[in-house]
């Protein structure tokens, strides 16, 4: 009994570490800059801001030159809750409790000439951490033969995980046709804490936890295309090859394939159609593949030791995303944004218990937002999203079988994002100009 109990928390501790960077399309943002939070995430078949380097490079050419700078305050609410049955977590409903985070985002484009152009942009995916406490209630650590209290046993246990994301861009135009391509590099940095007592299932049990602060650096391309039917209708395609990193070896004991944590790929296709000279109303397809991330996607029960090319996961699906956004100029000064978008769920009832730590189970979000033009170069942005309380139950699991008992994971979000637009020698163009 004591292994089972001891193979389940250590599953716990995985989830853990990879759920560190939630946000509203399982770990991914849902919009790079504000504008595109308020359209709920669309807007690739529209470009207007020099953020575009992170969504869809093609558009630098459509955007003139500008900078960007924004930040997201963004607070998630998690929690899970399960019956006073024996099983192996803290029962009741527990919290975690460190939940404001900022997300910041930087772009900037330069038009070499009338059809090329080239962009940078730098974003954070994620920026928040899972923390629950050390003196969280726990009667079943007299099972593991522990003294210490808490979810897992061990007193304070959570983890940090932070993605920094650095795109260079070019595009150029041929006609109707814009194609773009973005060299992308991220820098992670993850840290685990609390989580000493599941070592005994570790294949590494001397970097499973408490090894401070690890760094990873990987490298993708992001390449995308841009066509302008007529001045009303247009149509965008997006991809990115896996942004493939160095493995966290200080943690090569928790995350699969001796702590191995790529970027997942993604594709998406996108149209926007200009309803009225100031209104276009945009639709946005996006697939985040995290199932070709061993450290993401292996199942909870998998029979191996953590660290090992097989080792527990947490079982997350590939995320479809389909987002609608309007824009509205209202005035030349007040540009109006609203938007809505939907993901597919990534977590499956059968791991639920590995996800106590990273409940990414929200799927739909409400947003809208507006820029407002100071003056001919200069505008404030403003976005607000939010994603309702979304619940996923199922049965608390240790890789030997169920305990009996059922564990629900639950979070809600909300995400306000400010940002600031200088345009060096145009107006700023609140709807993408053809």
């Amino acid at each position: 009994m004591r292994n089972s109990f001891r193979a389940g928390i250590c599953a716990l501790a995985l989830g853990a570490a990879t759920g560190g960077a939630q946000a509203t399309e399982g770990y991914f943002v849902e919009g790079v800059s504000a504008r595109d939070q308020a359209l709920g995430g669309a807007g690739m078949a529209n470009p207007a801001d020099a953020l575009t380097t992170a969504n869809n490079p093609a558009g630098l050419v459509d955007v003139g030159h500008q900078l960007n700078a924004d930040v997201s305050l963004f607070n998630p609410s998690r929690e899970y809750s399960t019956s006073n049955a024996p099983g192996f977590v803290a029962p009741g409903t527990v919290s975690s409790y460190r939940d404001i985070f900022a997300i910041p985002a930087i772009g900037y484009s330069l038009p070499l000439n009338a059809d090329q152009a080239f962009g940078f942009a730098m974003n954070g995916n994620g920026g928040m951490n899972t923390t629950y406490a050390g003196n969280t209630a726990n009667p079943n650590c007299a099972y593991l033969g522990s003294p210490s209290q808490g979810v897992f046993c061990g007193g304070k246990a959570g983890v940090d995980l932070n993605q920094a994301l650095i795109s260079v861009g070019y595009a150029q135009r041929f006609g109707n046709l814009s194609l773009g391509v973005a060299p992308t590099f991220v820098t992670q940095v993850f840290s685990a804490y609390g989580l000493r007592a599941f070592s005994g299932i570790s294949s590494n049990p001397g970097d499973l936890t408490d090894r401070s602060v690890a760094w990873s650096f990987g490298a993708g391309v992001r390449a995308g295309a841009l066509y302008h039917i007529n001045e009303q209708f247009s149509i965008a395609i997006d991809g990115s090859t896996p942004i493939w990193a160095t493995g966290f070896t200080q943690y090569s004991g928790l995350f699969a394939q001796g702590g191995s944590f790529d970027v997942p790929a993604t594709i998406g296709a996108g149209l926007s159609y200009k309803v009225l000279p100031t209104l276009a109303v945009m639709v946005d397809w996006k697939d985040i593949f995290y199932s070709s991330v061993k450290s993401i996607a292996n199942q909870m029960s998998a029979q191996y030791l953590l660290g090992s090319t097989n080792g527990p996961g947490f079982g997350w699906r590939d995320v479809n995303v389909v987002s609608l956004g309007v824009e509205w100029k209202y005035t030349d000064a007040l540009t109006l944004r609203a938007g809505y978008a939907y993901n597919t769920q990534p977590i499956t009832s059968n791991n639920v218990t590995f996800n106590i730590l990273a409940p990414a189970v929200v799927q739909n979000h409400i947003s809208g937002g507006f820029t407002y033009n100071v003056n001919r170069n200069s505008g404030v942005d403003f976005a607000i999203v939010y994603a309702p309380r979304t619940s996923v139950s199922g049965p608390e699991l240790t890789p030997s079988g169920p305990t009996g008992r059922d564990i629900t994971l639950s979070m809600s979000q909300l995400e306000v994002t400010l940002g600031y637009t200088y345009h060096f020698d145009t107006p700023a163009p609140v709807i993408a100009k053809y």
